[in-house]
């Protein structure tokens, strides 16, 4: 049933009065300054200590909203980090490890960065050596912060810096190399001199960062070329071998070479110096003969020719015997004629005596009368 109905009563919404009561509605305004009377705690204004009450729960919350604004300025860095503070954006200070404080955000920030862990990137390319060869290039690089401070602030991304430092060294070092150089020995040398310049690009950027090694981890020629390097290399390697074995050769030859000739010169040397020897001393004998021949000619020459016949004499296996002077009973030294006879081998002496026909007693004796 409306309000302004036949029968209502003519009860209006706006006037809570008495009945029949035919006010307007009530003014805006008028509402306002009760609410804020209410708030305010005002007689008049809602019921009596509802407005200090009010305003001590907002200030409880206003109280704990910054005691948790000041605890958040606490923070722990680890053994391993630095935190690098900034106030307004501005560096302040480092941090050490342990629990630190700091003016809550956003007065103060602060960034943590581990200084001793490792970390890696790998990089892989295809590059151009000095002899106009192309190589696949395949590398890692096992790098450090050194600095926190310059880590965070110097440079906008460290990391991403050292990518693109360490593809602009390896470039410029393959460049500067031989083909050849690089698949064979040189790899070693190309990671050092990598390594080397990396380091001093990173130290003009600061950079914040110190570079542990750089490992060359696959150097090899284009895919639609590796069988020929692979035969040209394979052809070094014989090479190499041929020439190790022709040194082990030489190595072996050369000192028996040098022995042989020092021992022929030391036998030379020798002989030399026994014949000189032997012509000096003949020559002194000779000499001192010439002296006893002038002074007992004819028995110096009868001792002659007794020592010669003597020598002579000595080495034959025959006996001359003088019949006409000699005695009945003649003795023989057979054993000195047996020791100057060579004996004849047993398997040559063995078939003369197979060979040799037997003889019956008449024949013997009519062989030993036939002689006298």
């Amino acid at each position: 049933m409306a309000w302004n109905e036949p029968g209502s009563g003519n009860r209006d919404p706006w006037n809570q009065g008495g009945k029949g009561s035919n006010q307007g509605p009530p003014d805006l305004d008028e509402l306002f300054k009760r609410f804020k009377a209410r708030l305010s705690g005002k007689p008049g204004g809602g019921k009596p200590g509802s407005g200090p009450r009010l305003a001590g729960g907002i200030g409880l919350v206003l109280g704990l909203v910054g005691l948790l604004w000041v605890m958040s300025g606490f923070y722990t860095v680890d053994e391993q980090q630095r935190a690098v503070v900034f106030r307004f954006g501005a560096y302040v200070g480092t941090t050490e490890p342990g629990l630190q404080w700091r003016l809550p955000w956003p007065i103060e920030s602060h960034e943590k960065v581990n200084l001793t862990g490792v970390r890696n990137v790998t990089d892989r390319a295809t590059m151009l050596t000095q002899d106009e060869n192309i190589v696949d290039v395949e590398l890692s690089v096992q790098y450090r912060v050194s600095s926190a401070v310059d880590y965070v602030v110097n440079v906008e991304d460290p990391d991403l810096t050292l990518r693109q430092a360490t593809k602009a060294a390896v470039r410029e070092v393959v460049g500067q190399n031989k083909m050849d150089f690089i698949l064979t020995e040189g790899r070693e040398a190309v990671a050092d001199r990598t390594k080397q310049l990396l380091q001093e690009r990173l130290e003009e950027y600061k950079a914040g960062l110190v570079v542990n090694e750089v490992n060359l981890r696959q150097v090899q020629p284009p895919e639609a070329v590796q069988a020929a390097f692979a035969d040209a290399i394979k052809a070094r390697e014989d090479l190499e071998r041929l020439k190790n074995e022709a040194q082990a050769y030489a190595n072996e030859r050369i000192p028996r070479a040098r022995g042989a000739a020092a021992r022929t010169l030391e036998e030379a040397t020798g002989y030399r110096d026994q014949v000189v020897a032997k012509a000096q001393g003949d020559a002194s004998r000779f000499s001192q003969l010439v002296g006893e021949y002038r002074k007992a000619p004819q028995v110096t020459r009868d001792r002659l020719y007794l020592d010669a016949m003597s020598e002579v004499m000595g080495k034959t296996s025959k006996v001359l015997v003088d019949v006409d002077k000699g005695s009945p009973m003649i003795y023989l030294p057979l054993d000195q004629l047996l020791k100057n006879q060579p004996k004849p081998p047993l398997m040559e002496a063995a078939p003369e005596a197979a060979a040799t026909p037997r003889v019956s007693g008449g024949d013997a004796t009519r062989s030993r009368d036939r002689s006298r």
